[in-house]
């Protein structure tokens, strides 16, 4: 298996989806697999073998993308989950619905997201980016916990964005209520992730768990992320430069998901590690090692966010093992 760029030791190897590997008898978890990045993941854990739950909040879009892969791939082991990251009545839901049909999870992609959306309060009472980007995968990973860490060789790979250097915590309201502008709440979202990230990496350090923590981030890739926040406005022009900006600009959605593959299933991952496209300022390319913001890297900020999240979500992490 090729190293990763920027890892140890990489004698100028490229990864590629090649270096995957057989994943038969594994099962993996992606949210929004259903279009884009998400897609393109779940499409290259199942060539490879991995049966993987395609965790989706729109049933029929989910199932003609199901549908789709089974007519195009030569092997395929695909199931549905209905899941609605913003709801964490759904997010409950969806995790009983895995604890009680499956006895390992080797896999939990953190994928889904939207991005650039109005400000809209979830039922919950959180900003709708914070509550489907960081909040309800906080939530997820925590209910699906047991199951991780007791199955060999896991891995919890949440999509992060080079956004997130636009993001500004507040820890007085993680759950968003107070900061309006769209956009800086999208970064906000992302930088979440990565302070998620590497908070979770070193909880399960201090437990002494095999079970790995990384994240990823896709470059400027063509996905619909763009076009679906854009939809929820009132603006017609915003939404259809939304829509045309997200199915023109950037590279394609298979190579957005490669870093999201890398950290998923390559021997050169370590805990923690961000990965992301290796040319043109980390927009394009194959995965190499990417450097977090300062602010992504605040150890302080990290445990704040996550007592918080704790708090907000009502879901505590806690495992036969320890964490």
């Amino acid at each position: 298996m090729s190293p990763i760029p920027g890892s140890e030791a990489t004698g100028g190897a490229t990864w590629s989806t090649g270096d995957i590997g057989d994943l038969t008898g594994r099962v993996a978890l992606v949210t929004g697999a259903n279009s884009g990045i998400g897609y393109e993941t779940a499409r290259a854990l199942a060539e490879h073998g991995a049966h993987v739950i395609m965790a989706c909040r729109n049933e029929e879009k989910a199932r003609r993308a199901r549908d789709k892969l089974e007519s195009e791939l030569d092997r395929s082991s695909l199931e549905l989950l209905d899941l609605d990251l913003a709801d964490l009545v759904s997010v409950h839901r969806g995790a009983t619905r895995v604890l009680a049909t499956h006895a390992r999870l080797d896999l939990l992609i953190n994928n889904a997201g939207v991005m650039g959306t109005p400000y809209r309060q979830t039922a919950d009472g959180f900003e709708l980016q914070m509550a489907t980007n960081h909040l309800g995968h906080f939530a997820l990973t925590g209910l699906l916990l047991d199951r991780i860490v007791t199955t060999d060789r896991s891995r919890v790979v949440t999509v992060s964005s080079h956004m997130h250097r636009l993001g500004r915590l507040e820890l007085n309201d993680i759950a968003g209520t107070t900061l309006r502008n769209s956009w800086v709440s999208y970064g906000t979202t992302k930088l979440a992730n990565l302070l998620f990230t590497a908070e979770l990496s070193r909880r399960f350090a201090a437990e002494g768990l095999t079970t790995l923590a990384a994240a990823a981030h896709p470059g400027w890739t063509r996905s619909n992320l763009a076009g679906s926040g854009a939809a929820l406005g009132t603006s017609r022009v915003r939404r259809r430069l939304g829509r045309t900006a997200g199915a023109t600009l950037g590279q394609s959605a298979s190579s957005g998901a490669l870093p999201v593959l890398c950290a998923a299933t390559s021997s050169s991952v370590r805990p923690g590690m961000y990965i992301g496209p290796a040319r043109a300022f980390g927009l394009f390319g194959p995965p190499r090692v990417a450097q977090p913001s300062a602010r992504a890297r605040n150890a302080a900020s990290a445990a704040a966010l996550w007592e918080a999240s704790e708090e907000l979500t009502g879901v505590r992490y806690s495992v036969s093992t320890g964490v």
